[in-house]
């Protein structure tokens, strides 16, 4: 694996991070498994300030350049709450991965494994009981990379994203 540098974005990095999602939705367009996003839709421009402001995103360079990006926080989609978890955890308890991206001519080098591993150190060293996520229906890339680190998958779930409309989620989670 490559060595890859992950540290919170700031404002500043914002049109990086504007353009890195805009490129991954146009590489993934004709990809076999798509994450199912849409330029402004999902993530959205007002979602990846906000998560920058709160920071929350996470940017990860290869070489100098964007390579990964992902936000993690504690909101979750309304879906999760009929999911029976592992283990009970507050709100403040648990840590949520949203919108983990890889270019395209990166992949295959473990940088989302290497990104999901950063959370899991985050959550340890905070003291939180778990880190949870979900999966587009099919996204095996996604399903693969969680499932090496460790994630568990504990439900498939019909939610509602803007991007997708409603449609099947695997839930993930990986209890610490």
């Amino acid at each position: 694996m490559d060595r890859l540098d992950i540290r919170p974005a700031t404002e500043g990095d914002y049109p990086a991070v504007r353009d890195f999602y805009y490129a991954l939705t146009d590489e993934m367009a004709d990809a076999p498994y798509r994450p199912g996003w849409e330029k402004d839709v999902y993530p959205t421009q007002d979602f990846l300030k906000d998560s920058i402001r709160r920071g929350e995103l996470y940017l990860g360079y290869l070489d100098g350049a964007p390579a990964a990006c992902m936000v993690v926080n504690h909101a979750y989609n309304e879906g999760y709450r009929s999911v029976a978890w592992g283990v009970e955890a507050a709100d403040d308890e648990l840590l949520v991965i949203h919108a983990l991206g890889v270019r395209r001519a990166c992949s295959g080098r473990g940088l989302a494994r290497e990104m999901a591993r950063r959370v899991l150190r985050m959550a340890r060293a905070r003291g939180l009981k778990t880190v949870r996520l979900d999966v587009l229906g099919g996204n095996l890339p996604a399903e693969r990379a969680y499932t090496a680190v460790g994630f568990r998958h504990v439900d498939t779930l019909r939610m509602f994203y803007e991007d997708t409309g409603w449609t099947d989620y695997k839930a993930f989670e990986y209890l610490l």
